[in-house]
């Protein structure tokens, strides 16, 4: 038998969740839920689960060829269906048509799942499996798929192929069609306790005296804080931001990187806004937060930001970028307004 790769230890939050959806039953789930809380890792295990050729409702064996299968990223009844760029990083091949295009410079991966792809999972879903236990479409993010690709899926949706299931998983689950919401049981994500996130932080080798402030910066997401210790976030430092945007020290950002920078300024905001309706900050200590700031400019700046974080991939020039969001917060902060 084919020595199988062990599955990656899931985080318990986690596999309790898989173990709760496999008692249930259907053709079509939406994971939904705030980035951070691991939908494609749910997503994933209920797919590893559903193709085990020993599965139970208590979750895959992880030793058997099909578990082996998924985890060199091969099965042949599982369908992996994300843009270009998730495959990349999280290791898993594209079509050998997409990587010709890419290989033969004629396109650069894309951002969005593409509704060819989209084409080529549907005729997927509709052969006969390999294996005997079904076929999967695993769909992340969901939210990237335009409104095309969306719509290509939804009569599959309604009707789908007799032992075909289909698991999406979306970090922003309101940018989907509200067909294709209303064509999936939806599930939402559940949230670590504060003990099992420190406690997992510090098995994934996070040090105890970052693992509290990481979590709190990530308001509590476990994996979040993780993918932020893993990206050199300066946890040290995080009380002390909100005054280093006010005086507009941009040398206190000089090693993150401009997607980091831009989702600590939309956690800052978010806090600011709070702060200004009453309610209690997520991200950072109260005491920390001293902006006057009205609610006016604080949500100009909110869409700004917003608007800036659908570009912050590109190729700009990262200090220049870093130099402009800092004095944009600066001013947003220090406005009497």
């Amino acid at each position: 038998m084919t020595e199988a790769v062990p599955a990656p230890t899931l985080p318990p939050w986690i596999g309790a969740q898989t173990q709760h959806l496999l008692r249930q039953r259907g053709h079509a789930w939406l994971l939904y839920g705030p980035s951070g809380l691991g939908q494609y890792e749910l997503a994933l295990e209920l797919a590893r689960a559903w193709l085990c050729e020993q599965g139970s409702e208590q979750g895959a064996c992880g030793h058997c060829p099909s578990c082996h299968a998924i985890g060199v990223h091969t099965h042949a009844d599982l369908c992996v269906l994300m843009p270009e760029t998730t495959l990349l990083a999280l290791g898993w091949p594209l079509s050998e048509k997409a990587q010709t295009e890419i290989d033969d410079k004629k396109r650069k991966p894309s951002r969005e799942i593409r509704v060819d792809a989209m084409r080529d999972a549907i005729e997927f879903s509709q052969r006969t499996s390999s294996r005997n236990r079904g076929k999967v479409v695993l769909v992340y993010p969901a939210e990237q798929m335009n409104a095309i690709t969306a719509n290509a899926l939804l009569k599959t949706l309604e009707e789908p192929p007799g032992d075909a299931r289909f698991v999406l998983a979306s970090e922003s689950a309101h940018q989907l069609l509200p067909t294709i919401r209303s064509r999936c049981q939806g599930y939402s994500m559940q949230w670590p306790s504060p003990e099992q996130g420190l406690q997992w932080l510090q098995a994934q080798g996070v040090p105890a005296a970052q693992a509290a402030p990481l979590l709190q910066s990530a308001a509590g997401c476990a994996q979040e804080a993780l993918r932020l210790f893993q990206d050199g976030a300066d946890v040290a430092a995080w009380a002390d931001l909100p005054r280093a945007i006010a005086r507009g020290d941009v040398l206190f950002f000089k090693d993150w990187a401009p997607a980091l920078l831009v989702d600590a300024l939309q956690k800052l905001c978010h806090d600011l806004l709070a702060c200004r309706v009453g309610a209690e900050p997520r991200f950072f200590p109260r005491n920390a937060l001293a902006s006057q700031a009205s609610v006016q400019v604080l949500s100009t700046w909110a869409q700004t930001l917003a608007r800036t974080r659908r570009t912050v991939e590109h190729p700009f020039n990262a200090g220049l970028l870093q130099e402009a969001l800092v004095a944009q917060a600066q001013s947003a902060l220090n406005s009497r307004d």
